[in-house]
């Protein structure tokens, strides 16, 4: 009798034959052209490319903030262009973590507040005892009651960090986490957030510019005019 093979992995994450273009008065411009690729639960994928290249569209489209020309995405199963833009809010709080180049905190709350504030979302009852735990875990144990504008750059990005992991989420998105940091300040960010990751188990999709980052991850996808160059 015959061994049975094992099943294959349902993809976290399948973005199947996306296309993206814009139209104005100038002609029609192809931002993104057939991108199709499968991430499954736990990997860690880097989109690269030139600037313009169509890496934080593609982010966008992934993340169901953008609709593609043509294609779909599809996130634990659920294709994100056949519901609504209600239902696409419910699914990225439930399973999708942010960062940002820019931080994206919000500057009238302090650093627990605004890690509370995903968890409130969700009406999660020990939301500011996760959310101190979380900025503990993140080396700001001490910083809880202070606000974005009196915290350096390193440590709003810990912030945000803090407020993407908090909820545990299968996906995390990360749109040049490095990008507005020093070098020395950007890698410890960026340690953090592959300990954090390999902790919670989540997929993590990367848009750098920075090989070295790029490299860590087990997928690197090359985005070049629009189009899939390496996978």
């Amino acid at each position: 009798m015959s061994e049975s093979s094992p099943s294959p992995v349902t993809p976290i994450i399948a973005v199947e034959h996306v296309f993206k273009s814009v139209t104005d008065s100038t002609g029609t411009l192809d931002i993104l052209r057939d991108i199709d690729f499968r991430l499954a639960p736990r990997e860690t994928a880097a989109i690269v490319g030139a600037s313009g290249s169509g890496k934080s569209t593609l982010l966008s489209i992934i993340a169901g903030l953008d609709t593609p020309t043509r294609g779909t995405v599809r996130l634990d199963g659920h294709d994100l262009f056949a519901i609504d833009e209600d239902e696409r809010a419910a699914l990225r709080a439930q399973k999708v973590g942010f960062v940002f180049q820019s931080f994206q905190l919000m500057g009238n709350l302090t650093a627990l507040e605004n890690v509370m504030l995903p968890l409130e979302l969700a009406n999660r009852r020990d939301a500011r005892k996760a959310a101190a735990d979380m900025l503990a875990r993140v080396g700001l144990g001490q910083r809880l009651s202070h606000y974005p504008k009196v915290l350096s750059g390193g440590e709003q990005q810990r912030v945000a960090l803090a407020r993407a992991f908090v909820v545990h989420p299968a996906v995390l998105l990360a749109d040049e986490p490095t990008g507005s940091l020093d070098f020395a300040t950007g890698e410890t960010i960026m340690q953090l957030m592959f300990e954090l990751n390999r902790e919670q188990g989540t997929t993590l999709v990367l848009v750098t510019h920075d090989r070295g980052i790029a490299a860590r991850c087990e997928r690197r996808i090359t985005i070049d005019a629009g189009q899939v160059a390496e996978n």
